[in-house]
């Protein structure tokens, strides 16, 4: 099983927001400083929501907008 969330920058904290519904059940949202921060934050939300049995076996991310790397 593999699950996918939505990833897109936070104007407000500078970081990113994740988001994965579940339809009928919910689904998880989650936010992260910057991108390893957000694949903890992801995983420890992973997790707690899914029973042992039925974690999913990956996770993809699909970022709503590219990240870019600032050069100079």
């Amino acid at each position: 099983m593999e699950i996918t969330f939505q990833i897109e920058p936070c104007a407000e904290s500078g970081g990113y927001v994740a988001r994965w519904d579940d339809p009928g059940r919910g689904g998880i949202c989650t936010q992260g400083e910057d991108l390893a921060d957000l694949q903890a934050m992801i995983e420890d939300a992973v997790t707690a929501y899914f029973p042992p049995e039925s974690l999913p076996e990956r996770v993809r991310l699909h970022f709503v907008e590219d990240p870019v790397v600032a050069m100079a």
